[in-house]
């Protein structure tokens, strides 16, 4: 029986040889779905780009949502369309990218998002990415970055009036969140529902008050009477939103200025006192503090309205064919 089995297992796998001969099968998973002038996209391509942009396999994304697979499929393919147009005009003016510019740029984002490399390589992870691919997708940018330099970026006028309108409709973007910088003396109650305990909890407290008052080191008393976090630290808690506080706390602290310490609060497990280090409140920058970041704004929507324009007149000049 065993070696009927084995066999049979053979002769399947000689059938499907002879069926589907390397080259073929090579061929079925590489097909072409598209021819853009002289150059064509592949199946194996376009599965790349598919599982690049949405994080799913096609497969498991058709399995999902068949109407979503279809969809995508389809703009994803207009995209690889679209970027090897490009990709032809950029070979013909010669755009070169080299590894020197794609690290600067990968630099100058970390910069700017207060990254990592580890941070960094975690977020591509997040999204299914390794920095390998990280740095194709950074090319294709750096790429259609020099070609938009050569065909568009010439023709754009942003004018200062644009650069008003865009800040007084628009002025949440530009808003700092209130924040707080705070520090806690804690002092843990043993049994909650003892009164007397309670009493003399805030005995204490009310001393440490009025030692702190007459100039003792917040710091201090904070290492030596703090059974609450941030003790070691001199109670230092770190920086909050004002949105992440407790409304009675954010009352107590309203009026308060950098420098004051809270009469003590009577919490459910023990006596807090709370110094207020910082405060930011909200409030909206000046235009001419963020003129330039509404500008990089404009400019960037500008740059991409006038390349999908002159990117359509291409095409229009292209011949393409989609092979479904």
């Amino acid at each position: 029986m065993k070696i009927y089995k084995i066999f049979s297992i053979t002769l399947w796998i000689a059938v499907l040889v002879l069926i589907f001969p390397p080259g073929v099968r090579a061929e079925i998973l590489n097909r072409v779905v598209a021819q853009v002038n002289d150059d064509v996209i592949t199946l194996y391509e376009l599965d790349n780009r598919i599982k690049e942009l949405t994080g799913y396999e096609p497969d498991e994304l058709k399995l999902k949502d068949k109407k979503r697979y279809i969809a995508t499929r389809r703009q994803v393919l207009e995209l690889l369309v679209d970027e090897k147009i490009a990709f032809e005009k950029i070979r013909e003016l010669g755009i070169e990218i080299t590894p020197g510019e794609i690290d600067e740029a990968i630099e100058r984002i970390k910069e700017s998002n207060q990254l990592t490399q580890e941070d960094l390589i975690a977020r591509l992870k997040e999204q299914d990415m390794n920095l390998k691919s990280y740095k194709e997708e950074i090319k294709r940018q750096l790429e259609r970055n020099k070609l938009i330099n050569y065909e568009v970026k010439s023709k754009i006028v942003i004018r200062e009036e644009e650069l008003k309108d865009y800040y007084a409709n628009n002025k949440d973007k530009f808003r700092l969140i209130a924040k707080v910088h705070l520090a806690t003396i804690f002092l843990k109650k043993e049994d909650p529902s003892n009164q007397e305990e309670t009493i003399a909890l805030l005995r204490k407290a009310e001393d440490i008050v009025f030692r702190l008052k007459k100039g003792e080191d917040f710091g201090e008393m904070a290492k030596k009477f703090s059974q609450g976090p941030g003790a070691e630290e001199g109670g230092d808690l770190g920086i909050f939103k004002t949105s992440q506080l407790d409304p009675d706390l954010l009352k107590v602290l309203k009026d308060m200025i950098p420098g004051d310490v809270t009469r003590p609060i009577i919490r459910p497990a023990g006596i807090q006192i709370v110094k207020l280090l910082e405060r930011q409140d909200s409030i909206v920058k000046p235009f001419e503090e963020v003129r330039e970041a509404i500008f990089e704004i404009l400019y960037k929507e500008k740059v991409n309205k006038r390349y999908s324009s002159w990117l359509k007149e291409l095409r229009e000049k292209a011949y393409t064919k989609i092979i479904f």
